[in-house]
């Protein structure tokens, strides 16, 4: 199978970074290349660094980028470790940052990766597959309150600890080993009403242990503080998100950044000393136009949010 990505929201992505030929350029999450080869199809002396965990990710970019030669650097980094990056190619700063947290089109549709409750497959969800922690791991091995804690935290599961509960009992009786098995568990704990209006029964669930598997969330906060101070004056960072607990990661780094104090309402005077360091581009986040949803249904979800260095 091919590494085919739709990039969500492509055009906005790429007007919002507001390019410029000769500056420095951050895709954080590089997947399969389609909003960096737009970046460096605009640069003329300018640089483009592309990070992504993913070995088939970092492959086709390899290939779809080699026409723009030395412009472009694939790099196989976590993006949450791309200060290490900065310092091995000699970079100080950027001028546009560009981080797409969804998970690939690829990776939801090569079943044998096991991150699609649509596909049968044994459970994997591993965005690097060099790492040792797994679907199966988290499913086999997490107590019942670490299953409950996590269903309810990663993706707000209302049926967290009913859930958790069948998989403990079921796993006493063999192995939890394919998506499949782990769907039939989960359906059978959600009620046929809230099935009818919710959508698929194991959607939350199957995203809270993807983001357990790859610690989606964690540090993500920091990261966006810390790349906000490698972005040069007026250089932009632009996220894209695809549920409420990233977006509302992002949305509290945003209003952190671009607040000129911090201290408690109730204080009569400002003791923190706190300046903004960003302004918000979008209040609110920007969203799929509805021609982009009927295309990609997956793009529903997205939410676009870009701030400016000041």
């Amino acid at each position: 199978m091919n590494f085919e990505h739709y990039s969500v929201m492509k055009k906005e992505c790429i007007d919002m970074l507001n390019i410029k030929p000769d500056g420095v350029y951050l895709d954080a999450t590089v997947g399969g290349a389609g909003h960096s080869y737009e970046i460096a199809k605009l640069l003329k002396n300018g640089k483009l660094i592309c990070l992504d965990k993913d070995d088939e990710a970092i492959k086709v970019a390899t290939e779809k980028l080699s026409e723009f030669g030395n412009k472009v650097n694939v790099v196989k980094s976590e993006f949450k470790d791309f200060k290490t990056v900065m310092s091995n190619l000699n970079i100080k700063n950027f001028d546009g940052i560009l981080i797409d947290l969804g998970v690939s089109s690829y990776q939801i549709d090569t079943a044998e990766r096991g991150f699609s409750y649509m596909h049968n497959a044994s459970l994997d969800m591993r965005m690097n597959q060099k790492q040792e922690l797994d679907a199966y791991y988290v499913v086999n091995k997490y107590s019942e309150n670490e299953l409950a804690n996590i269903f309810f935290k990663w993706s707000e599961e209302k049926f967290s600890k009913q859930i958790a509960k069948k998989i403990v009992e079921q796993r006493k009786i063999k192995p939890i080993s394919t998506t499949f098995e782990l769907v039939d568990i989960i359906d059978k704990c959600i009620p046929t009403k809230i099935k009818i209006k919710s959508g698929h029964s194991a959607k939350k669930v199957f995203q809270a242990i993807r983001i357990e598997v790859n610690s989606e969330l964690e540090g993500l906060y920091d990261c966006i503080v810390e790349m906000v101070r490698k972005l040069n004056k007026n250089g932009r960072i632009v996220v894209l998100s695809f549920h409420s607990l990233e977006d509302r990661i992002v949305k509290n780094a945003f209003s952190m950044l671009s607040s000129d104090c911090l201290c408690d309402k109730k204080l009569p005077i400002c003791v923190c000393n706190h300046k903004a360091e960003i302004k918000l581009i979008t209040k609110k986040p920007l969203i799929a136009s509805e021609d982009e949803i009927k295309l990609n249904s997956r793009s529903h979800s997205a939410k676009l949010r870009v701030a400016e260095k000041i």
